[in-house]
């Protein structure tokens, strides 16, 4: 059995899109709810530092929190982002994806496919009707 781990709302088809690749893959993921249970502070970093992405490019801009604290000005820095994020777990965006071949931000959802260690067992399509995964289990092109 894999060890994967999917940092998900269940409110977002992008996270549940997510999920499903997943299970299309036989795992049966580790799901943290984060907005109930945020990652602490040096698990947040870890994942940041693991996607090889900036605090910045995390940061969820359509929520509230982003707007009312001014977070597109400079004048923040990445501790300060960080400390945002902790406190206001919505600015994460997500889902985050970890596994033995890499976490990645898995947006869009089809993402997820590049770090699975299973191949997709059948068909897959979207939320929104997209077909992403063919009945063979091999990725639609587009």
């Amino acid at each position: 059995m894999s060890n994967v781990t999917i940092y998900h709302n269940p409110a977002c088809g992008t996270s549940r899109n997510t999920l499903e690749l997943i299970r299309n893959s036989g795992i049966e993921p580790t799901v943290i709810f984060y907005l109930e249970t945020p990652p602490e502070r040096k698990t947040l970093e870890k994942l940041i530092a693991d996607m090889g992405i900036s605090v910045r490019s995390l940061l969820r801009k359509n929520v509230e929190p982003y707007e009312q604290l001014e977070l597109a000005e400079d004048k923040w820095s990445d501790e300060n982002l960080i400390l945002f994020m902790l406190q206001y777990p919505i600015l994460i965006n997500r889902p985050i994806v970890v596994t033995s071949l890499g976490t990645k931000l898995c947006r869009p959802s089809e993402t997820v496919l590049d770090i699975l260690p299973n191949p997709q067992q059948g068909a897959f399509t979207k939320e929104d009707g997209e077909k992403v995964v063919d009945k063979q289990g091999k990725r639609v092109e587009k």
